[in-house]
């Protein structure tokens, strides 16, 4: 089996937005996770606060493991490479795009990429709840930003009154073609809602588990989210599984997990990864003595749990040896 790709988060926004609190909040609870963060000035991110440990050209190393890299539209490609090096050692890497940059350009570059190691990892739209009207005044190119996202991450809800942010989340939910959107205060996203977590290293400071958020005394902004599990024995047929993922609640942030189809000559294990709208399958290999079984995790806020279970398991195939094999084209445009 090959190497696993590391995924390209585009994380972008206007200035003002909180793109900047975002990726210093992914830095600081991202527990033993090594990101590459790509930014255009090293002026903006929390250096002191993530305790740099030393410079080497034009990336630093963050006290977490972290690296952060200055870089300019020309260098990019150079600069993705040096971090997709196996000495790098990097699981993850975040681009901060600058105010201006234009969200669509940065997805055909990532997607251009040909670089074995890298896969995109879907697009980010931060935008300032609190704003969002004379922002859209402003950068009217904002309605097409919403549409290219995989997951809005609106931002500063804590100064949007109750009724307010209804009518917001349902204007920003409608511009961004049903796209899940998430409302927060001071760029607090789970990492887990982007990209896969290493363990946490014992000399960092462990991360909030899903079960500690449970606490009633616990004000962060995570507390929010709830994870869904479903598991299945029996393959799944996948017309089906695709028009549930094309059909997915807009609260549903997260899926990660294994896919057994079980086809005649389809018999390898997918790995399943969304992030909002942004879906991929990779391919995977069984394990020696593992059992052929679907295993999902699926992680969200104000989502109906049994409603989702109940949709995955009507996509349970019910007679395998009657399945149609041509059923797994449906997968392949989103198959790495």
């Amino acid at each position: 089996m090959g190497h696993k790709q590391i995924p390209v988060v585009i994380v972008a926004g206007f200035l003002g937005s909180g793109k900047t609190t975002l990726l210093n909040h992914l830095l600081a609870t991202s527990g033993g996770t090594r990101i590459g963060v790509v930014v255009n000035d090293f002026g903006s991110i929390n250096i002191d606060a993530l305790q740099v440990a030393g410079q080497v050209d034009s990336m630093i190393s963050l006290g977490n493991g972290c690296l952060c890299c200055v870089v300019d539209a020309s260098g990019m490609d150079e600069l993705l490479a040096r971090l997709a090096r196996p000495s790098a050692r990097i699981d993850v890497v975040v681009i901060e795009a600058s105010g201006l940059a234009e969200p669509r350009d940065l997805i055909r570059m990532v997607l251009a990429s040909e670089n074995p190691r890298l896969c995109y990892g879907g697009l980010v739209e931060v935008v300032d709840g609190a704003e969002f009207e004379a922002s859209r005044r402003r950068h009217p190119e904002l309605d097409k930003h919403l549409r290219y996202a995989d997951l809005v991450v609106l931002n500063k809800t804590d100064r949007v009154g109750d009724e307010d942010l209804r009518l917001l989340l349902k204007t920003v939910t409608g511009l961004s073609k049903g796209k899940p959107v998430l409302p927060t205060a001071h760029g607090r996203v789970d990492p887990a809602l982007l990209f896969e977590q290493r363990p946490q290293r014992e000399e960092v400071v462990r991360q909030l588990s899903f079960d500690d958020l449970d606490d009633d005394h616990s004000e962060h902004a995570h507390a929010r989210y709830e994870s869904v599990e479903f598991s299945s024995d029996q393959p799944l047929n996948p017309r089906r599984l695709m028009a549930f993922l094309d059909s997915r609640p807009a609260g549903l942030y997260r899926m990660k997990g294994f896919v057994h189809f079980g086809l005649r000559g389809h018999r390898q294990k997918h790995v399943l990864h969304t992030v909002g709208g942004f879906l991929r399958f990779e391919r995977s290999r069984w394990e020696a003595g593992e059992a052929h079984r679907t295993q999902l995790v699926m992680i969200g806020a104000g989502i109906d749990a049994g409603a989702v279970r109940a949709g995955l398991a009507a996509c349970v195939e019910t007679d395998p040896a009657s399945a149609d094999p041509q059923g797994m084209l449906v997968i392949a445009p989103y198959l790495r």
